[in-house]
């Protein structure tokens, strides 16, 4: 089935960041199989309206024209046209230069037809794709168009068209209710079915006669009187030339457009023919297998002899027509009709399929009743086939004829936990759960009860013809959660595998860098200069190898700002080489850069050295790693003051700072920047040693919270300062935080006031102020004593 999208919108309130192929996959894979995707937004890309303002003959050929065109921008354009109907004040669809026409294959450029110079070229639907074969242009109709707007929402080229191709057990998913909601279930959305009013139902004046009610069990005929037939409106004609369903005329047209809403076949018969096989006025409508010898005159003009497997309808047991195939041509809606008799009915799926092959036809309605129509469904469908006719073929209902012999019970299936477990095993995110059984069928419909072994699940009446037994539940769990989200179980037993410890390591790396934000990078490890060349460089850009990676993630930094991209959060994990003396070395860096100002709404300054810090902190504590931080002066590429050197068992980890403002300002990068980088072969080797994690209970006890404040030399580094407190304060003291740093007006010249948190607790007991106080003097006694510091507090 062709489905829209547009009209797929109306129905379902898809998510506004859906692509079309995030659809058409979630589709496929729950067992709707998109064949093809139409893009129509493509065929008239850059297609405007355009008034013909003069048509004039061309100097050099009788069958061409030489138009003035006024697309809405600027001077009016000279477009050469070959049309016979093009005419001067005419609205036309005018393709500009540079528009590519996909349906002829054709982009349009500026030419020279015949020494006249043209610059564009007015249109006909099938240059636009609307029509096979097109006698002249297109010319609009419609009032109140606008010069120069888009044609597209005014052909109905605004769409898009999925072909789905859906199992024979599926009947519901031959119509945009039946696909609305399975997206809706397949999103978690809201279906958003059309209204139905409610409709009287006066007696009718004819008869219904079911010879077998097997066969049919439910026919409803509807009278109508003062139909006015007309040519249906735009947006219906699209919506069915979008379906691949000709239009005829408003009746008609009605007809089909609620077999596509619904999936439920309609006919509308001339109410004035019909009772023609009624000479007395007594008009009885009746199905029936046919008789030997007997034929119809179908709605294609065709004479078929119908067979005893025929299904036929009956005026006064005379067949006018296929029952669930086609209609007859004697009673077909013409331009002359003016009331009409309305068949809503239910066939039997074989019958219909013997009466299709028995006369070597199939239609859209043959289509759907061989899978099974929804009898549920036929109230609304019908319903909703009265509002249009009432509303576009200003139809009024006369009388209504009821035959109904089909069995409304509910089926109730069993369905067990145990079963479902067995069967489809584990998901990605563990075992299938009560919640998501649960969740995935109430999201298609079903009621569920639940019982000690699993629950008993009521089916949906438009899902009878495909869920019987236990087995088509548990299908349906699998399609909701998605065939793609089951874990792969392989056949036997063989080794388990996993990554190296060292390969281990590295994802953890690249995982935690992630959840920081940053996005993962990779440059060559060739560069321009270094201090180890290669003799026989490829290419002279790139003779020698790189000694860090912060060239790379420099070059990508500021490309990003010259290409309007923002500040580039990124990291690598790439080899390096270096070279001490005559040795050389080569061995895995973590490499990392951010800064700016982060591209979010809440956020409109740029980072602090504190937020940076904070940053390899907590890459170090998901490493369970605790380095020590030393100023560091020696790379000229960065911030002498905002720099450290970090060190584990006195070997340098790495380096981490800011980036030298002179090196930023001749990159052009306005706001400071931040560069990690470390020694991932020795982080390797420590991290190899020890679990990633390790967990270690919560005191119950509360904690007991001191203020420290003094003045410090500014040489003197705050984690020094902070490393002598917790010796001194060592096991009570357990955490130690800077909360506030100042320089100015009250601090004596060359020093700088700091203020720390001390957080002393005990695992066994709530500490006292008689075991804190003792602690927190010999804490302060260790400063000053250490670094002579000036207490305050």
């Amino acid at each position: 089935m062709r489905i829209s999208l547009n009209w797929l919108r109306e129905l379902v309130a898809l998510p506004s960041d859906l692509t079309v192929a995030e659809l058409a996959e979630r589709l496929t894979v729950a067992g709707f199989e998109v064949e093809d995707i139409e893009d129509r937004r493509t065929w008239a890309d850059g297609v405007v309206v355009g008034r013909v303002l003069r048509r004039e003959a061309h100097p050099q050929a009788d069958k061409l024209s030489v138009c003035r065109v006024d697309v809405g921008q600027g001077e009016p354009l000279t477009i050469v046209c070959g049309a016979a109907n093009v005419r001067a004040d005419a609205l036309v669809p005018v393709a500009l230069v540079g528009t590519y026409l996909p349906c002829i294959d054709l982009k349009i450029v500026p030419a020279q037809k015949r020494g006249v110079d043209s610059h564009g070229m007015i249109c006909s639907l099938s240059e636009l794709g609307l029509a096979k074969n097109s006698p002249g242009i297109h010319i609009f109709t419609e009032p109140g168009l606008t010069l120069g707007q888009d044609v597209r929402p005014l052909l109905g080229l605004d769409d898009v068209i999925l072909d789905v191709a859906s199992t024979a057990n599926r009947a519901d998913a031959l119509s945009m209710v039946g696909m609305a909601r399975e997206v809706a279930a397949l999103f978690g959305v809201a279906v958003q079915l059309p209204e139905v009013p409610p409709v009287p139902m006066p007696p009718a004046s004819f008869k219904i006669d079911i010879a077998d009610g097997t066969a049919c069990p439910v026919y409803w005929g509807t009278e109508f009187a003062g139909v006015q037939i007309a040519p249906s409106p735009t947006w219906l004609q699209q919506r069915l030339e979008r379906a691949g369903i000709r239009s005829v005329n408003n009746v008609v047209d009605i007809t089909n457009y609620v077999l596509l809403e619904w999936g439920q076949p309609l006919h509308a018969f001339d109410a004035d023919q019909l009772r023609k096989f009624a000479p007395n006025g007594a008009l009885t409508l009746g199905v029936r297998l046919a008789k030997p010898g007997e034929s119809l005159r179908t709605l294609d003009d065709q004479t078929r002899d119908v067979t005893p497997q025929t299904l036929v309808i009956t005026a006064n047991d005379q067949p006018v027509a296929l029952a669930g195939v086609m209609g007859g041509a004697e009673t077909e809606v013409t331009a002359q009709t003016q009331a009409i008799l309305l068949e809503a009915a239910i066939f039997d799926p074989a019958v219909v399929r013997r009466s299709a092959r028995s006369v070597g036809l199939r239609t859209e309605a043959s289509a759907r009743y061989e899978r099974g129509v929804n009898p549920a469904d036929v109230p609304l469908a019908w319903g909703r086939a009265v509002q249009l006719l009432t509303e576009w073929a200003g139809a009024k209902l006369v009388g209504v004829g009821q035959w109904e012999q089909r069995d409304t019970t509910p089926r109730v299936l069993t369905l067990r936990r145990q079963r479902v477990q067995a069967l489809l095993g584990q998901t990605t995110t563990g075992a299938l759960t009560d919640a998501s059984i649960t969740q995935a069928l109430t999201a298609l419909g079903f009621t569920l009860e639940p019982t000690g072994e699993g629950w008993r699940v009521t089916v949906p009446p438009y899902r009878l013809r495909d869920i019987e037994r236990e087995i088509d539940l548990i299908e349906e769990v699998a399609r909701w959660v998605g065939y793609d989200h089951f874990v792969n179980t392989l056949p036997g037993t063989g080794q388990v595998g996993g990554y190296p410890p060292p390969e281990q390591v590295h994802q953890r790396v690249r995982e935690l860098c992630r959840g920081y934000g940053l996005n993962e990078l990779m440059h060559y490890s060739l560069v321009k200069t270094g201090d180890i060349h290669l003799h026989n460089p490829l290419l002279a850009e790139y003779g020698a190898l790189r000694t860090d990676l912060l060239e790379g993630l420099l070059q990508a930094f500021t490309y990003n700002i010259q290409q309007k991209n923002g500040a580039l959060w990124g990291f690598e994990l790439g080899r390096v080489f270096v070279k001490n003396g005559e040795q050389e070395r080569e061995f895995t860096q973590l490499g990392a850069i951010w800064g700016g100002t982060p591209e979010h709404w809440l956020r409109k300054e740029p980072v602090t050295w504190y937020e940076a810090k904070g940053l390899v902190e907590g890459l170090l504590q998901g490493l369970n790693l605790s380095p020590t931080w030393t100023r560091d002066t020696q790379d000229p590429r960065f911030h002498p003051g905002r720099t450290a050197r970090l060190h584990l068992d006195d070997h340098s980890l790495g380096l981490f700072g800011q980036l030298h403002p002179h090196l930023c300002q001749t990159q052009d990068i306005p706001e400071p920047v931040y560069v990690l980088l470390l020694d991932m072969d020795y982080v390797t080797a420590v991290v190899s040693k020890q679990p990633l994690a390790r967990f270690q209970p919560y005191s119950t006890y509360p904690a007991s919270d001191r203020d420290l404040a003094f003045f410090a030399e500014v040489t003197v580094p705050v984690a020094d300062l902070m490393e002598v407190m917790r010796r001194a304060g060592a096991p009570l003291l357990r955490q130690v935080f800077l909360f506030d740093e100042y320089r100015g007006e009250g601090v004596p010249a060359g020093q700088r006031s700091l203020a720390f948190r001390l957080i002393y607790r005990a695992d066994d007991r709530t500490l006292t102020d008689q075991e804190v106080e003792p602690v927190q003097t010999q804490v302060r006694q260790a400063l000053v004593d250490a670094y002579a510091v000036t207490l305050r507090s």
